[in-house]
């Protein structure tokens, strides 16, 4: 499929599938999205309206409305937010090349000691995102972290990036951010032996495993608003099915598509 479709599918997944660890073998994926045509030409795939993606046993569904007064998003068959507080990851990176310990060896010093955060290796210079919305409290060189980036989410929530190559334009200590947004880029800054990212996650003051992690999502769809949620949602399901045995029968698709693959 289309590259940038591809991660849109990704992007509308981030808070619950790290799509760079949690994929198995048979996950399978079906989505739904629009075509935008200008006389009579296509000029460019549109937003998906509409996804399912089956990872390992976990059934996940994704359907994009707009609550009145609200930014539109995307939802559950329930209509709760996809949306969490957290992203699951930081980056697209390559693998874990190490993970949360409280003992470790170094790979530098050649010495055992706590890693209480994980290392994503990736290229020098991949973007590097905030999980989460927050301010910057950390821009600068933090002994063996190198170039690092603290933000405080909250009064409970703090997340560092270490090892940075160098930080994204215009951000200062003191900037507010967004979720998603980008702070910086891989490097490999300070006392590493290669380029990865090393994030860690605080809450209340402790290191805590961000993998394992579960966080609240968003705002639900209000129950005013449900009955015609809903209304979308089987509309959407019915294009879908429709879509999909155009798909199967050869036939030509209109403006909206159905993409659909096993892993």
């Amino acid at each position: 499929i289309d590259f940038e479709l591809a991660w849109a599918l990704v992007d509308i997944f981030a808070w619950d599938i790290d799509f760079f660890v949690d994929l198995r073998p048979g996950d399978n994926y079906t989505f739904l999205y629009e075509q935008k045509y200008k006389e009579g030409k296509l000029i460019g795939n549109g937003r998906i309206t509409a996804a399912h993606f089956h990872n390992d046993s976990t059934h996940h569904l994704a359907y994009y409305y707009e609550v009145p007064g609200r930014t539109a998003d995307y939802y559950d068959d329930e209509g709760k937010s996809l949306r969490k507080q957290f992203l699951k990851s930081p980056l697209r990176y390559s693998r874990i090349s190490s993970g949360y310990s409280r003992r470790r060896l170094h790979p530098i010093l050649k010495i055992y000691r706590p890693h209480p955060g994980i290392d994503y290796a990736a290229p020098t210079g991949t973007p590097v995102v905030t999980v989460g919305d927050g301010r910057v409290i950390l821009k600068g060189w933090k002994n063996g972290y190198g170039r690092c980036i603290a933000i405080r989410h909250n009064n409970r929530y703090t997340t560092t990036y270490g090892h940075l190559s160098r930080y994204a334009a215009k951000l200062k200590k003191g900037a507010n951010v967004k979720q998603g947004q980008v702070i910086g880029y891989v490097g490999a800054s300070g006392l590493a032996s290669g380029p990865h990212l090393d994030f860690r996650m605080k809450k209340n003051g402790s290191f805590v495993n961000p993998l394992k992690m579960r966080f609240p999502a968003a705002q639900p769809v209000p129950q005013r608003y449900m009955e015609d949620f809903k209304q979308r949602v089987a509309h959407l399901e019915e294009q879908l099915d429709h879509l999909l045995a155009d798909t199967e029968s050869q036939n030509p698709l209109p403006l909206s598509v159905a993409g659909s693959e096993n892993l």
